[in-house]
């Protein structure tokens, strides 16, 4: 029974469960059933501009299906994963699927066809047969990220929850930046695997000091992530030509194995894990009944007090249906008061961009900067919006497993997957940032304020000159006017730009306003969402604890009732369904194996 495979033990336990009407175990287990059906291995390849990530995936795969360019960077994120032929799909922000053919998605996918994603992609699919991807195994090629305060870098820190592993690809022209450990430290936190690729090692004759510096700073930062240098190119070169030696050198001798086993083996193992888990748990509530009537066929004269046992745990397990259950009000009390400081630290942090934005205003015209501004307003918004998702989704595992605390003593360990809550793009529906028309001032305008400017000049100084003698209009009064009119156009610039710099704060705090009114809706779906499912999945697990325990409760009645006869054919049968049980156990336990530890 130990050489069974996960489907096979769930298929197993699901025919014992039906045998005897537990439909609500068969609920579960089919759950379980269709998460292995599905067993796909997302992983993201993220990393700066231009540091070989589109190489890295294309010799990983051996096929070019990611554009590479000297000059032109991804502007699409590209999922590559297994398909019986070659085929490619674009798929936009309304969800619409475009089949293309695989040897025109650079045309789409990247800055040269389609600069700054103006068309709308949202990703683009690729389907290979490939032995590497046959288990399930996806690798998604993204934009570079240009370190987390940039617009990609936020994008790839939002889907990172939802990834099983991150591969982060550095060059060797250089050792880690700031921003690239600043990345990898935000990443550390929400994804379980992180693997660093070190790219380009053909180029760079001094590689090995840049990766040992490297190891170094991964070190300091206590990252526990491997550093493997690699090359592409001398990888696909080697696979054309058969050159084994040239392969190794290449280094992906040993980053295939890891990509194998370490990631795509461990989420198997953690699936295999988890199905262990259930198949255990829904073990554990079939034997419940089984040894009750079972210990009150052994003794009868303890079926009383066994039954007196069972009622009381049963009671325990209504407690935990009713709306007021302690495990309900510790949902209830925790997701508002998630949603109270989800909305405090978006609104902290949109504050802040909003005083960094008008402290820069006041030294700049807006009118001469509005491009480079504005893209980076949206580039910090972007950023503090993924570190507010990202802090999101931890809040809401301590919550998850806070109330999952309430189940420890009947249930066990029975902390839903949270996986399925991805972010919408937090300026997908924000109006966009942009600075009013600013006023013009041209020669004409000039002309016609500085004459008006300067007439009153003239004028006074006229009159005064009369007084000794002169002229109303002379070199005097001229020389005032025209220095009061260039005084009232160096007022009137002054006063336009004042306006320009008023109007773009005003502009500023418009965007940020509504960027917090609908990252706020989002942030608010998204714990309702994860209140509901927490909701369900805690109550339909007392519902399966109330349920074991009634029919632990009628077996144990039905023995104290049945005469000696009775009492002996039925212990041979229960006896049987125990060992049919434990054998089911057996099967889990063998599943679990060495990676128990990691559920």
């Amino acid at each position: 029974m130990s050489g069974r495979t996960p489907i096979e033990v769930v298929d197993l336990a699901l025919r014992a469960v039906r045998v005897r009407d537990r439909e609500d175990l068969a609920v579960r287990l089919a759950q379980t059933r269709r998460r292995l059906l599905d067993p796909e291995v997302r992983v993201l390849v993220v990393g700066e501009f231009k540091q070989g990530k589109s190489q890295l995936v294309n010799a990983l795969v051996n096929a070019p299906v990611c554009p590479v360019d000297d000059d032109v960077a991804t502007a699409v994120p590209t999922a590559v994963r297994h398909a019986a032929t070659p085929h490619a799909v674009l798929v936009d922000a309304a969800g619409t699927r475009t089949g293309v053919p695989v040897g025109a998605l650079a045309e789409h996918v990247s800055e040269a066809g389609n600069p700054g994603n103006r068309r709308g992609l949202r990703f683009a699919e690729v389907g290979l047969p490939r032995s590497l991807l046959a288990g399930g195994l996806c690798l998604v090629d993204t934009p570079g990220v240009g370190g987390p305060g940039s617009a990609h870098g936020a994008d790839a820190l939002t889907a990172l929850p939802s990834a099983d592993a991150v591969v982060v690809v550095s060059d060797a022209a250089q050792e880690y930046t700031a921003t690239e450990l600043d990345f990898l430290r935000q990443a550390a936190l929400v994804c379980p695997t992180v693997v660093c690729v070190l790219t380009k090692i053909d180029l760079y004759p001094d590689w090995r000091r840049v990766a040992e510096r490297d190891r170094a700073h991964l070190a300091a930062a206590d990252l526990p992530a491997d550093l493997l240098p690699v090359s592409s190119v001398l990888r696909l070169h080697a696979v054309r030509t058969g050159d084994r030696a040239l392969d190794r050198e290449s280094g992906f001798p040993a980053l295939l194995p890891l990509v194998r086993e370490r990631i795509a083996g461990r989420a198997s193992d953690l699936a295999a894990a988890s199905v262990a888990h259930d198949v255990r748990a829904v073990a554990h509530q079939l034997a419940t009944a089984v040894e009750a009537e079972l210990s009150a066929h052994r003794d009868p004269r303890r079926a009383a007090a066994l039954v007196v046992g069972l009622r009381e745990a049963r009671e325990r397990a209504d407690a935990l249906r009713e709306r007021s259950a302690r495990w309900q009000q510790t949902l209830n009390d925790g997701v508002a008061d998630l949603i109270s400081d989800v909305e405090f630290d978006l609104r902290d942090r949109m504050r802040r961009i909003t005083r960094e934005a008008e402290a820069e205003l006041d030294g700049v015209d807006p009118a001469l900067v509005e491009e480079q501004f504005t893209g980076w307003v949206r580039q910090r918004v972007s950023a503090e919006s993924a570190a507010n998702f990202a802090w999101t989704h931890q809040r809401a595992r301590w919550l998850s497993g806070q109330v999952a605390d309430h189940f420890a003593h009947d249930g066990g360990d029975v902390l839903p997957d949270l996986r399925g809550h991805d972010p919408s793009a937090p300026l997908a529906h924000a109006v966009a940032l942009e600075f009013p028309v600013p006023e013009g001032f041209g020669f004409g305008r000039r002309l016609v304020t500085g004459i008006r400017g300067g007439y009153g000049g003239t004028l006074m100084v006229g009159m005064l000159g009369t007084v000794g003698g002169l002229a109303l209009v002379n070199p005097l009064s001229l020389a005032a006017g025209v220095l009061l009119g260039r005084k009232v156009v160096r007022d009137e610039r002054r006063r336009m730009l004042e306006r320009r710099r008023t109007d773009a704060k005003a502009a500023v705090r418009r965007f940020l306003d509504d960027v917090v009114f609908q990252l706020g809706k989002d942030s608010r779906d998204m714990l309702r969402e994860l209140q509901r499912d927490l909701r369900d999945h805690f109550t339909g697990r007392a519902a399966e604890l109330s349920r074991s325990l009634g029919e632990s409760i009628k077996s144990a009645q039905r023995s104290v009732d049945a005469d000696a006869d009775e009492r002996t054919a039925r212990g041979a049968e229960l006896r049987a369904e125990l060992d049919g049980v434990a054998g089911l156990v057996a099967a889990a336990d063998a599943l679990a194996g060495p990676v128990g530890a990691l559920r």
